[in-house]
């Protein structure tokens, strides 16, 4: 589908309807895609989606060009996913924890030999800190002090949480490396 993206956000700014349906059926996948890297259930992650996008059609008049029209509403996405996690009870969990944990943290690995959905999945078992941190860091690219700010606590406790997510994938990695034709090898990296 192919849409001129200054027209499309006109239109929302103008509140039309039909540009809004454009909005969300060519973002709509990618901005769930997001909303699942960080809530876990899908019925929860399509509550975010909606959410995001209510906040992003009351919000339009606020884009200012200055960036591509995908990477502002990723940036409404994940911000609506980090309030929907804010508000359980098991977000109060985020704490320093010793950053090299079994000293796995600072080995590098491959995920050469995984697919996309094994590795999602792997993240998804996460704890939610280190899921969410996680996702912050290594995918959406922001940095330990952006993400101290964005989500109230230390930069160190963002470093840690992150290391331990590293550590807890690398532990699940180790344990079980699939190939093409179904075989699996355990592997120490």
């Amino acid at each position: 589908m192919t849409f001129n993206e200054q027209e499309l956000v006109s239109g929302c700014k103008q509140r039309n309807r039909l540009a809004q349906k454009q909005l969300y059926d060519v973002f709509g996948g990618k901005l769930f895609a997001i909303c699942m890297r960080y809530i876990k259930n899908r019925t929860d992650a399509e509550d975010v989606l909606q959410d995001a996008f209510i906040k992003i059609y009351e919000n339009i008049h606020s884009f200012r060009n200055d960036s591509p029209l995908e990477y502002w509403l990723r940036s409404v996405t994940v911000n609506t996913a980090l309030n929907h996690l804010r508000q359980q009870k098991n977000w109060k969990d985020l704490s320093d924890i010793e950053l090299h944990e079994n000293g796995l943290a600072d080995k590098e690995f491959t995920l050469a030999d995984f697919q996309l959905q094994q590795l999602m999945g792997f993240i998804h078992e996460l704890p939610v800190g280190c899921q969410t941190i996680f996702n912050l860091y290594a995918i959406e690219g922001y940095q330990h002090n952006e993400i101290a700010q964005k989500l109230g606590i230390s930069e160190g406790t963002s470093k840690s949480q992150y290391s331990r997510a590293r550590s807890l994938l690398q532990q699940k990695l180790n344990k079980e490396k699939r190939f093409d034709d179904g075989s699996v090898q355990r592997t120490q990296f």
